[in-house]
This record gives structure tokens, sequence and C-alpha cells, in this order.
């Protein structure tokens, strides 16, 4: 398979040295950040070169992707389990932006993923396929009859998306002075909350 380097190592398939590549990427991530990771890191911590990297992943922003996939079960669980609390549709959506805004930048791998990270590499992330179908499918996990609000299945994932780009907007341009977190509710309470049969959110 034409591998050299990987510190006298060479995997034995593809589907390890992908593993491997985003396993370095990752601890490149703990050790500098994601803003001064750089594809020379990577290769540095598998004792490859640049170019083995870019067989598998063609730029950061693409290996940075796979970092945050691999690592963002747990936080989808965590998302869930928190929304499980809420009966209402208004209340489901409302509560997931706040949360997200207070969690997230505590979630260096998922803000990569969603567009909220350091890098400017990730500002398209919020829109790709994979976040879509993982935020359309925690909406589906909680206990919320959407059809009863107007909201077919087949448009949780258009939610799923304003959801996230409302987030990530607040991640990216946050309020001075910060809002708090029943002030945030309020503010996006006031505007979706009656879109979703919520009327105006009152924390």
């Amino acid at each position: 398979m034409g591998h050299h380097g990987w510190n006298g190592n060479p995997p034995p398939s593809e589907e390890e040295a992908r593993r491997r590549i985003v396993a370095a990427a990752a601890d490149c991530i703990e050790q500098f950040g994601a803003a001064k990771t750089t594809l020379s890191d990577v290769a540095n911590e598998l004792g490859v070169t640049r170019q083995t990297v870019y067989r598998y992943y063609a730029n950061l922003g693409e290996l940075f992707g796979a970092v945050a996939q691999d690592r963002v079960e747990d936080f989808v669980d965590r998302m869930a389990a928190h929304l499980s609390g809420f009966t209402s549709a208004a209340d489901v959506a409302i509560e997931s932006v706040v949360w997200a805004v207070r969690t997230i930048p505590q979630e260096r791998f998922v803000g990569a993923l969603l567009g909220a990270g350091e890098s400017d590499a990730f500002s398209r992330g919020v829109t790709s396929s994979l976040a879509l179908a993982l935020g359309s499918g925690i909406l589906r996990r909680v206990g919320v009859e959407w059809s009863q609000v107007g909201v077919a299945d087949s448009e949780l994932e258009g939610l799923a998306e304003l959801l996230m780009r409302l987030f990530v907007s607040f991640l990216q341009y946050p309020a001075d002075p910060p809002r708090s977190d029943d002030e945030l509710r309020q503010l996006v309470g006031r505007w979706l909350g009656p879109a979703l049969g919520g009327g105006v959110h009152v924390a």
C-alpha cells in the first residue's frame, strides 16, 4: 500500500490508517488548540509526511470534521438527555439553543464539527449533511409530537439547521455584555416560540 514511516509500524489497512490519523489530530488539537494545529503537526505525530495525510484527508477542515464526528456521540446523548426534560416543541427548540451556547465552548471537537470552533476551517460545518442529520436526530429523540405544531418529520432537518445557525451565530458573535441563560431564553423564545406554538416564551 505504499505506507512509509508511521513510527516504524505501518497500518495494515486504509481503515486503520484513517483511525490513526484522526487519533493523532485529536492529540494535536488537545496539545496546541484547533487554531494552531497544522497538517504538519499531525504528520509529525504519526511519523509520516504531509502528503501521506493528504492521501486520506483533502484538507485540515475535512480532517477536523472527522475528529469531531469521532467524538460527537457522547455530546449528542447528553444534549438529547437534557432536552428530554421539556415537553413542548417551543421549549425544546429554545433550550437546544441555550444549552448549545453554554456547552459547546467546552466541547472542542464538537465545536469543530458545527463550525463554532477556533478555526476558520470549520466555518461551513454547521451546514454539513452530518451536522444536520445529527441535529434532526436529536429532535426526533425528544418526547415532542412535532406534527402537532405543524412540523412534518421531513422538515426536522430544516428546523435543526435553523437552530444550529442560531447558536453558532451566538457563539461567534456573543452579546456585550454577555446574556444570562434566562435572557437568552427570553430573546430566542420571543421570536421562535410563536412559530412553534409556544407563544411568547417567559422563563
